[in-house]
């Protein structure tokens, strides 16, 4: 999954509990929160038409189509919502951003944005990927449906609406904001340590209580799974070519010469499968997993919990899955979900794919991986460790060329981050489920780890799914009383900040 997807799957079957109205669960801050409530409701047309705005402007960054106009589009969008300085951050790939918004408050929050979302075949959607469409949505009610209404439009868009809120209540924001934000996540964040390590951004973060990511954190259940962390990630390519082998053929030939003829598709094939145990379940790469930090006593306790409480079969029909790998049971297979480094095939071509048939000895053939990383592994380490295994099993000429990746993230429990995001939720009537980390994976790492060592987190209400997937949706207004739409996700970020302040 991806870093944001462990999110849905997880909370769909944590336990049903009511979200009761903000303005009455603080009675103390009811007077300070009632005009910024009504400011909510009155833009509440100008925030949905924001984010089909924003929707409809496609930036991806992996066919390199219309991210820059996406940055722009981004950089505008924070100018209005109140950041006094947004400055566009040159890398050798895709631009960043750097914002910050200055409240004259005592204290300072880091955010993360992404404006690049994943690819999308109109052929596989009911409602156009890139039109933003509102459509009825039985059981849940009016949604936007569109790619990056989800992941990650449509939460960032909601924040951006609480601080146009709260500005337009009158109120002064409680906290500073330092925003990074990034046009290639959806492809490994291969340039993002670029925007992090500029100085002026350094010297930003270094102010910040935590880094914040907005979330749409609500299952169909209502309730919400927070993670002390991410998975890392590397993806690369895996490639077996004629040329580079000195095996097969130099171009496509005629396939009855396979009797004579070396077949670089099953060089590759031979050489993935030494990557993993028989069924495909387990890492065989030397080295690989040798730093991989097993589960703690906390952590287990952790897992447990959430066993009890989620509920396996609607995770399964989520998924569209019969059955956990070796037929584990729930528990274990969350076990392995949080602390299992991975080796997965996302895709796998050679030679001719179209209509019928096409007898061909293909002279290339290329997979794509990607290999999820537990905390004490590092991307540079598991990189290598792939490369000398080839080498060792005989498959040296075989290339692997890394696209992107990252470290493993993980955060203190006691951390202000997460400690305001048990209280928010908490002080309206959820009990969020706790996991050591995200099955997932986002750039977290450069905020994590040294230099900076900061804690980080995503927090807010709201549902959304189909990220990666065909009709990707986010709820705007809610039939379903166990989930908030737009206006409600509004107010859950305007009272994070709040809370945040006074942590």
């Amino acid at each position: 999954m991806k870093r944001r997807d462990f999110f849905a799957t997880t909370a769909v079957g944590a336990a049903t509990l009511m979200w009761p109205r903000l303005a009455t669960s603080q009675p103390s801050r009811d007077s300070e929160y009632a005009l910024i409530w009504a400011e909510i409701e009155k833009r509440h047309d100008e925030a949905v038409q924001r984010l089909q705005q924003w929707i409809r402007q496609p930036s991806i960054a992996a066919e390199n189509r219309g991210v820059n106009e996406g940055c722009q589009l981004t950089m505008q969008m924070l100018r209005d919502a109140g950041f006094q300085q947004v400055t566009k951050i040159p890398t050798d790939g895709q631009p960043g951003i750097f914002a910050t918004l200055d409240a004259g408050a005592p204290k300072t929050l880091g955010l993360y944005f992404m404006y690049d979302v994943k690819q999308a075949d109109p052929s596989e959607w009911s409602s156009p990927p890139f039109e933003a469409r509102l459509v009825d949505k039985p059981g849940l009610g009016k949604v936007i449906v569109g790619r990056g209404a989800v992941n990650q439009k449509g939460p960032e868009a909601t924040y951006l609406a609480a601080l146009d809120a709260i500005r337009g209540a009158g109120r002064k924001l409680p906290v500073n904001l330092v925003l990074v934000a990034e046009g290639e996540e959806e492809i490994g964040s291969p340039h993002f340590p670029q925007v992090v390590r500029q100085p002026q951004v350094m010297a930003a973060l270094r102010r910040c209580v935590g880094i914040f990511m907005p979330q749409a954190s609500q299952g169909l259940d209502g309730n919400v799974t927070i993670t002390l962390g991410a998975k890392g990630v590397v993806e690369c390519e895996v490639v077996s070519s004629g040329e580079r082998w000195g095996r097969g053929p130099k171009l496509d030939i005629h396939s009855s010469n396979k009797a004579r003829v070396d077949s670089p598709a099953w060089h590759l094939v031979l050489a993935l499968a030494t990557l993993v145990s028989p069924d495909g379940n387990d890492p065989a790469i030397e080295d690989f997993a040798d730093k991989a930090r097993p589960l703690s006593t906390t952590e287990r306790n952790m897992i447990a919990e959430a066993a009890r409480r989620l509920n396996e079969a609607d995770i399964k029909k989520l998924l569209g899955v019969q059955h956990w790998v070796r037929d584990v049971s729930f528990q274990e297979s969350l076990e392995l979900l949080i602390s299992r480094p991975t080796v997965n095939i996302e895709g796998l071509v050679g030679g001719y794919t179209g209509p019928g048939g096409k007898t061909i000895l293909p002279h290339k053939a290329v997979a794509k991986i990607d290999m999820r990383l537990v905390p004490d592994m590092t991307a540079t380490e598991a990189l290598a460790a792939i490369k000398a295994h080839l080498a060792k099993h005989g498959f040296g000429d075989v290339e692997v060329n890394m696209t992107g990746g990252y470290d493993p993230t993980s955060t203190p429990a006691d951390s202000a981050i997460i400690q305001t995001e048990l209280a928010v939720y908490r002080q309206f009537g959820l009990n969020p489920i706790v996991l050591p980390r995200n099955a997932g994976s986002w750039p977290g790492y450069v905020f994590t780890s040294e230099p900076l060592g900061l804690p980080a987190g995503h927090f807010g209400v709201g549902h959304g799914s189909g990220a990666h997937a065909p009709d990707e949706y986010y709820v705007i207004e809610s039939s379903n009383p166990k989930i908030q739409g737009l206006d409600g996700a509004v107010r859950s970020q305007v009272q994070y900040l709040y809370e945040i302040a006074r942590a």
